[in-house]
């Protein structure tokens, strides 16, 4: 039985950090109250729970905020233990799982953005073949498995997962193809789609995030 606690997560539904919370309390079956905060507009609860940076996701487990998606994610596998494990058993595979997820963060994440929200051409190009270069080696390291996390969907899964929702986006802006070049990693985002429910529930649909990038490319003064 999953423990019945007060749980909120502070977030923002295009968030893919958010999207990774969401997914890892979906597998562990904790019931939470969501509640979506205006970015521009940032709640007092959102800068009191976290007040160093004043970002989401920000789950407040029985009125202690806990910050930083993978650190969440942690928590969340650590704190409902009695469910199906996000992280592998073993140290050396949690250590592996996490630098996965780190260079998901500070790869993918952040080359993706440059190709959304930036003009230099240089900057885009050089970011453009990095950024397939990057989901390259993370397909190299899913190889023939069903998951990241082997038979089972596990942390790994769960933090990249989301950026599945933002691909149109990415190649739309970024002039890519990434089922040509990558066709074994999208094979495995639609086997997570098609297979866990925690994912189709979560994820949006990806004409709205294309819909949402406009709209701050409009505002970013890159698009009429």
């Amino acid at each position: 039985m999953v423990k019945q606690e007060e749980v909120i997560l502070l977030d923002f539904w295009a968030s893919m950090y958010g999207m990774r919370v969401r997914i890892a309390l979906a597998e562990k079956g904790v019931s939470y109250e969501y509640r979506e905060e205006n970015l521009r507009n940032k709640s007092q609860l959102l800068e009191e729970m976290n007040p160093i940076h004043k970002k989401i996701p920000v789950l407040i487990h029985n009125g202690k905020p806990i910050c930083e998606s993978s650190i969440i994610v942690e928590y969340i596998d650590e704190e409902w233990k009695d469910t199906v494990p996000l992280f592998p058993s073993d140290t050396y595979g949690k250590a592996r799982a996490r630098f996965w997820v780190d260079f998901i963060d500070k790869k993918v994440y952040h080359n993706g953005r440059i190709l959304l929200y930036t003009a230099k051409a240089e900057e885009h190009e050089a970011s453009r073949k990095e950024f397939m270069d990057s989901l390259k080696l993370i397909e190299g390291e899913l190889g023939d498995k069903p998951y990241f996390g082997g038979e089972s969907f596990g942390y790994v899964d769960a933090s990249l997962i989301p950026f599945y929702a933002w691909l149109h986006a990415y190649e739309t802006y970024g002039e890519l193809n990434v089922e040509q070049d990558c066709p074994i990693l999208i094979g495995w985002a639609k086997r997570c789609f098609q297979n866990k429910g925690s994912v189709s529930s979560v994820l949006p649909e990806s004409l709205k995030v294309l819909a949402f990038v406009q709209q701050m490319r409009k505002r970013l003064g890159l698009d009429a």
